[in-house]
């Protein structure tokens, strides 16, 4: 500065047109030096760093340039310069130096807000990240860090000791506890879920107060993101995953079967004794070979032990229709190849009711895609109920409209019978 009044003292103007000018000449020298500073930092710098990323073969170095880390840390060049660039104007010198400090603060504050990111990007490539997801954590040391950093711009603006807006900050914890009451209760609830493993990222979650029915896409600080099959998205606060009931379908996931439970209703009216047509029909059925030889022997050898009247079926003991076609089915699921053999497997009579006979299939598909689970299930069904004839069964149906109009039109309804 004072060179420069020396350069002008010659030309005769006055002292104040001098001052002006020299600080105006200052200006725009700084002003040229932080724009070639920034030039420099971003064109050759950040890329010779991007150019040595994009050479290695580690992933890590990518997620930093694109979360723009260096990109952000570059502001900081020109700042530098005007900071120390301050003593050159004496008037403006604490005010110029206060203002830079403060932009340099910002752009710390952004620099490791993206650091943050980097580090959750980073730790989200490992399985580990969908066990034990960090997102919750990486929020709250996010909202430290902009608080933090709000109170150092704060007390450096007006020339204070953060510690002083720190002991005020504590007179307003009430405050601060009902403003993040929902991040609190969040902070809780992650930790939580996180050490009793309870969600995690991919888990296929159903709570029906919340109407979701999906797979968990995102556990977050306040919410956990579930896509719902319908591909809708449910937001579900974290602590209600805590407080309330869910069911987690990830043991039917890792076991590799998924459950089939579903009856088939026999009209009890068409249950009898099998005839001696009916079991030579049931010898030619190759799941039933050897049950019906196996079975005949053993009723015979007990009702001649017992020298049981055979004349009437009523006497001993005997095969029965029913008997057989669960018989069936329960061969047909064991040698199903959709079917998992190493998981429960019954075929069994619930209780009668007002709809006849219920047959249940308890069993597991080895393929717990819903897709290929609905074919396999709706695959097994269809086979029961077009055999089931085979066996002289009906399955149970309520008359319908068809069956009345038919029963109208028959010759006995229309002489009165």
């Amino acid at each position: 500065m004072d060179f420069i009044k020396k350069q002008l003292d010659g030309t005769g103007m006055s002292e104040q047109t001098i001052g002006i000018l020299s600080n105006i000449i200052m200006v725009i020298f700084i002003a040229v030096v932080s724009i070639l500073a920034n030039y420099i930092a971003k064109k050759i710098v950040l890329k010779t760093v991007h150019h040595i990323v994009n050479n290695n073969r580690y992933k890590w170095g990518h997620i930093i340039v694109e979360k723009k880390l260096f990109h952000k840390l570059s502001h900081l060049v020109p700042a530098i310069i005007i900071y120390y660039s301050a003593y050159v104007f004496p008037s403006y010198q604490a005010l110029i130096e206060k203002a830079a400090m403060t932009y340099m603060i910002v752009i710390m504050i952004t620099v490791f807000n993206a650091l943050l990111n980097v580090f959750d990007d980073i730790y989200r490539s490992y399985e580990v990240s969908k066990i034990r997801p960090i997102k919750g954590y990486i929020q709250v040391a996010k909202i430290i860090l902009f608080i933090i950093g709000g109170i150092i711009v704060i007390s450096s603006l007006i020339g204070q000791n953060p510690l002083i807006i720190l002991s005020g900050l504590g007179a307003l914890s009430a405050v601060l506890m009902l403003v993040f009451k929902d991040s609190i209760l969040g902070l809780v609830a992650g930790v939580q879920l996180s050490s009793n493993d309870m969600v995690r990222v991919g888990d296929w979650i159903e709570m029906p107060k919340y109407n979701a029915d999906g797979d968990v896409i995102d556990i977050t600080l306040n919410t956990v993101k579930v896509r719902n099959f319908d591909k809708t998205i449910t937001m579900i606060p974290s602590y209600a995953l805590i407080s309330d009931s869910f069911r987690n379908w990830r043991g039917m996931q890792v076991s590799g079967g998924r459950r089939i439970k579903r009856s088939v209703y026999i009209d009890t009216s068409s249950i009898t004794f099998c005839t001696e047509d009916m079991i030579e029909e049931f010898r030619k059925i190759h799941y039933l070979t050897d049950y019906i030889a196996t079975r005949i022997n053993e009723i015979n050898e007990y009702n001649m032990q017992l020298q049981i009247n055979t004349e009437s079926k009523v006497n001993g003991r005997q095969l029965t229709n029913v008997g057989v076609f669960r018989e069936y089915i329960h061969q047909y699921l064991k040698n199903h190849p959709k079917i998992h053999q190493d998981m429960t497997l019954i075929v069994r009579q619930l209780a009668p009711g007002d709809n006849g006979l219920p047959l249940e299939i308890y069993a597991f598909s080895n393929d717990i895609t819903w897709g290929v689970y609905e074919s396999v299930q709706a695959d097994i069904f269809d086979h029961i109920f077009a055999v089931a004839p085979t066996f002289g069964l009906r399955a149970f149906q309520n008359p319908t409209g068809h069956d009345i109009v038919q029963l109208k039109e028959s010759p006995q309804f229309s002489r009165g019978y």
